[in-house]
């Protein structure tokens, strides 16, 4: 009877912990909805025509300073990408991503703050999809523009493959992130999915939640050049 009661028991606790499982995760996504959802309420916020050019988009709510090293910061936050081979589907299963960087906290002055970032080439979307990439090495990256349309924005910023954007103290800017990483966050996305995924092949999947649908209300269709796209490298099925 006693053996009884001590599988009973160990059962019970692996069932709350595997259901407690990923729930950080879920509760981080939901987090990112919310932010995307506040920041395109922002009147001179992001350009609608640079999200209707974006491939995929990734929001990392509440990043903070660390407490080691000189401006050491990490930042989890979600990803989702527009489906299709070329980029031209609804907007897709977000996954875990996380962003790295001894420039971020020496920029942001140690305080708590949101970021949004556009990635504006099929390029910097399946690089980021596949490996940690180092913004302004492996992809180029400026502070993206703000306000209705882009066309105050600079040659080298409309030529830049992934847009950054930040948001803290009721400030939304434009924020140059180069020498930060960008990757997924394989240990977050096995907790949330409930085993190891491969990430080009998860954010195909359609995707749910308050970020997918803001980005579906907002921006349904991509506007990017046909040429682009077509030339884009094709992803794995």
């Amino acid at each position: 009877m006693k053996r009884i009661l001590a599988v009973l028991i160990m059962m019970s606790v692996a069932l709350t912990a595997s259901a407690e499982k990923g729930d950080k995760e879920k509760e981080r996504l939901g987090e990112a909805g919310q932010v995307m959802k506040e920041i395109m309420g922002i009147p001179e916020g992001i350009p609608q025509d640079l999200l209707d050019k974006a491939e995929c988009v990734v929001v990392l709510p509440s990043v903070k300073k660390l407490a080691f090293g000189i401006g050491a910061s990490y930042g989890r936050g979600a990803m989702t990408c527009r489906t299709g081979e070329e980029f031209t589907g609804a907007w897709g299963q977000p996954i875990m991503i996380a962003l790295e960087g001894g420039s971020i906290g020496l920029q942001l002055g140690g305080q708590e703050t949101d970021f949004v970032l556009l990635l504006m080439s099929p390029r910097s979307a399946n690089a980021v999809l596949t490996s940690k990439v180092k913004l302004g090495a492996d992809a180029s990256a400026a502070a993206g523009p703000k306000g209705r349309e882009s066309s105050a924005a600079t040659d080298a910023t409309m030529r830049a493959e992934i847009l950054s954007y930040s948001r803290a103290r009721g400030l939304f800017l434009g924020i140059s992130l180069a020498g930060s990483t960008l990757r997924p966050d394989g240990g977050a996305n096995e907790n949330l999915f409930g085993h190891e995924i491969n990430a080009k092949k998860q954010i195909q999947q359609s995707g749910s939640g308050l970020l997918v649908k803001i980005l579906n209300e907002k921006s349904p269709t991509n506007k990017s050049d046909k040429e682009s796209l077509k030339n884009a490298p094709k992803r794995s099925k």
